[in-house]
């Protein structure tokens, strides 16, 4: 299975809390990104870019530790560029849909690197674009192929 991830599920993995039930959310997204299995996690290049504006920003890592943080994940993970076919195809979801553009970035590029799924709390669980399924990873009933997964 390919699993697309957004900036949230990075940032918890890396331990940001905003809140008391933050901390489940950063133990699952560490859990679900440092598992073994023949599983392919993607992200976009530009999920990375929003990483380190977390990391310096709100948890406050210099920006020197931000960029060594955000190189150690762009080792880990499948990495997917925004090139001009999917800035066009972001264009349409956002269009179509009213989508912000970087979810529509972010959704898009997940459809170009043939992702079965999108994990993010952002966009509406369940919803489908071109054969990716959008997911919670934190909701209360995620995609059962992540639940598979995840016990």
């Amino acid at each position: 299975m390919r699993l697309a991830i957004d900036t949230n599920v990075l940032a918890y993995a890396e331990g940001m809390e905003r809140a008391s039930e933050d901390k489940a959310k950063c133990a699952m997204a560490l859990r679900l990104l440092t598992r073994p299995g023949d599983e392919t996690v993607v992200a976009a290049r530009q999920t990375l870019a929003e990483l380190h504006a977390v990391l310096v920003r709100k948890m406050r890592l210099p920006p020197t530790d931000a960029s060594d943080r955000v190189r150690q994940w762009a080792g880990q993970l499948e990495l997917i560029d925004t090139n001009a076919a999917v800035f066009d195809a972001a264009l349409d979801l956002a269009g179509d849909h009213g989508l912000q553009i970087y979810d529509s970035l972010i959704l898009a590029a997940a459809v170009e690197a043939r992702c079965d799924l999108l994990l993010t709390e952002d966009l509406q669980d369940g919803f489908a674009w071109r054969g990716v399924v959008v997911t919670n990873p934190f909701g209360s009933s995620p995609d059962p192929r992540l639940a598979r997964l995840l016990n």
